[in-house]
């Protein structure tokens, strides 16, 4: 047997030539460079955005610059478009009245009506336009205090009460006369 640290053949590597020895060397330095380029593109290229992270696209600004209020310039000589009971109910009353936040009696429920109905329209009136309890003013808003009126009884009805359509202001009346003539 040969003793393998004194055969020659035993010790060579894979590299041979210089040739080999240029490529290994090029190969060495340029693949790692590339396969790390290749993952940062990779990493880097898909939108990928964390909770939260939205805050500079179209809609969020354009949700953080939206005004405030917006002023709304309406002709008073103009027609009057009054609205029944039932509508002002939805637009307004029905965030609380609807599901009986903030102990504000359900629409329908005769028995938390009854009493507020015993006091009559007018104090249910003065509730409603001056505000009691949780429950905002509702007077100078987008509603006129007809309109309001309109919805007390509207609520309070649905509840048993037998409470009559109040009338309208006559000059809103006769507005609203004008506008639904035959021309």
């Amino acid at each position: 047997m040969s003793d393998p640290q004194q055969d020659p053949e035993s010790h060579e590597g894979v590299i041979r030539t210089p040739k080999q020895l240029v490529w290994t060397v090029i190969a060495a330095f340029v693949l790692p460079v590339m396969i790390i380029i290749l993952l940062v593109n990779f990493v880097t290229a898909a939108d990928r955005s964390g909770a939260g992270s939205d805050a500079m696209s179209e809609q969020a600004i354009t949700a953080r610059i939206q005004p405030v209020g917006m002023v709304e310039l309406r002709d008073a000589s103009g027609p009057v478009q009054l609205r029944t009971g039932e509508q002002v109910y939805t637009a307004q009353c029905a965030a609380c009245h609807a599901a009986g936040a903030a102990g504000a009696p359900k629409l329908g429920d005769e028995g938390a009506w009854a009493a507020r109905i015993k006091t009559g329209y007018d104090a249910l009136l003065s509730s409603a336009l001056k505000g009691k309890g949780a429950m905002a003013a509702q007077g100078g808003g987008e509603f006129s205090d007809f309109e309001i009126g309109r919805a007390v009884v509207f609520m309070a009805n649905k509840a048993g009460g037998k409470l009559d359509e109040p009338k309208a202001p006559a000059a809103a009346a006769s507005a609203a006369d004008a506008a639904s003539a035959p021309k």
